[in-house]
């Protein structure tokens, strides 16, 4: 049984760099291989706090699609083979 010690900074870059990568094959094929630019959108919507001294927007939205999921399984995939 191996891997006990692995770093989880490792994995953290490692599904960093599977969104990055499935992102730009997503985007680069996105004409010829339509389905793999599938996308949703998931997050929350903008909300704006005005303190009359400071305004705070809080919010998030996360675009995945299909060549960014499987850029994360390829990137667990590779953790747990090292």
């Amino acid at each position: 049984m191996r891997g006990k010690n692995r770093n989880p900074w490792l994995l953290l870059v490692l599904l960093l760099v599977g969104l990055v990568v499935g992102g730009i094959i997503g985007d680069i094929f996105k004409d010829s291989i339509t389905w793999l630019a599938y996308s949703n959108s998931i997050g929350i919507d903008p909300v704006t706090l005005d303190l009359n001294v400071i305004k705070l927007t809080f919010g998030f939205t996360i675009n995945i699609n299909l060549a960014i999921a499987i850029g994360i399984i390829a990137a667990i995939a590779v953790f747990e083979r090292l």
